[in-house]
């Protein structure tokens, strides 16, 4: 092989694939769409192909910097319940609901009929931003402000000690879950997922043994999506000076859209460029990369490229790239 072939091999190319990890499997997703390739105990490897359901084309201003980081974020949230629960039944772990419905689950079921599984799906999406705000919001707000008012109640103070607190209470909670036997397994399929990008990025055959020598980290991770929206909002958050408290929380809750805007932005950035800056910005997010990833097996990695292949195929070709 020539030193030129062995360049272009190593050379990273940027792709605009996606992906998620979600129950016994990984969902990717492109521009058209998104394949959702699942491990079922008895049916082996099952996927799915669904469309992109957006309105981005429809309303061009959507697609402006800052705005598209705050659609692509409602997004998420929105058809990331969705494609869980998919998953979940694809791979069926829902089976012993079915067969044992409760008094409670039939009322539900003959009150809201077919729709049912919406409801459910908006409600989760209210309750996880609800949790969300009272966790990353306003206990790091309240805790501060105790801190603040021991230490001097300064305005600088007060922001160092919210922005402090705040990532604390997210690497802790973070911490905590990866713990869980479930969700280390969740965090395998995650790393699986990284892997076969990184496979495709790097222009090699999508296969096991080409996936499995890549890095589970990864630039464009949603783990360092949170992290970066953690680290700017301290910066934001101290050009808004009140000595209310209830204004304080307001501000942040208001602010969450500009600040998801401006992080989805810095992530795109870090994905599409490789300089000394942005491995600097990147460092953090790889590093808590090692709590919400681990390598993952064989049998992984495959259910992951089977859910890349999917989506490349949906897309028409196994080479386009952002």
């Amino acid at each position: 092989m020539s030193k030129t072939e062995t360049s272009d091999q190593n050379k990273v190319r940027p792709t605009f694939i996606g992906g998620q990890a979600v129950m016994e499997g990984v969902m990717m997703r492109g521009k058209k769409g998104y394949t959702i390739a699942v491990r079922h105990p008895e049916k082996g490897i099952v996927t799915v192909n669904r469309a992109n359901s957006t309105k981005l084309d429809k309303f061009p201003f959507l697609k402006w910097p800052i705005i598209r980081g705050v659609v692509s974020f409602l997004q998420s949230m929105i058809t990331g319940y969705k494609i869980i629960t998919d998953s979940a039944e694809m791979a069926g772990l829902d089976d012993l609901t079915e067969e044992n419905p409760s008094k409670f689950d039939k009322w539900l079921e003959k009150v809201f009929g077919d729709k049912l599984m919406d409801y459910v799906m908006m409600f989760s999406v209210v309750i996880a931003l609800g949790l969300g705000v009272v966790l990353f919001m306003m206990l790091p707000t309240f805790l501060s402000s105790l801190l603040a008012k021991a230490l001097g109640n300064s305005h600088i103070l007060l922001s160092v000690l919210e922005g402090i607190t705040r990532i604390l209470i997210f690497l802790i909670y973070i911490f905590l879950i990866s713990r869980m036997k479930e969700v280390r397994r969740l965090f395998g399929y995650h790393g699986a997922e990284h892997k076969s990008i990184a496979c495709l990025e790097h222009g090699e055959e999508l296969t096991v043994e080409n996936a499995r020598k890549h890095s589970r980290l990864h630039k464009r991770c949603g783990t360092s999506f949170l992290l970066i929206v953690m680290l700017i909002s301290m910066i934001v958050f101290f050009f808004v000076k009140t000595d209310v408290f209830w204004m304080r929380i307001l501000s942040r809750v208001l602010l969450v859209p500009v600040i998801a805007g401006l992080s989805y932005e810095v992530l795109r950035i870090a994905g599409k460029h490789d300089n000394l800056f942005i491995s600097v910005i990147s460092w953090p997010g790889l590093m808590l990369q090692k709590l919400t990833t681990s390598e993952p097996d064989d049998s992984q990695l495959e259910v992951a490229l089977t859910a890349l292949k999917g989506v490349l195929a949906n897309e028409g070709t196994d080479a386009e790239r952002a």
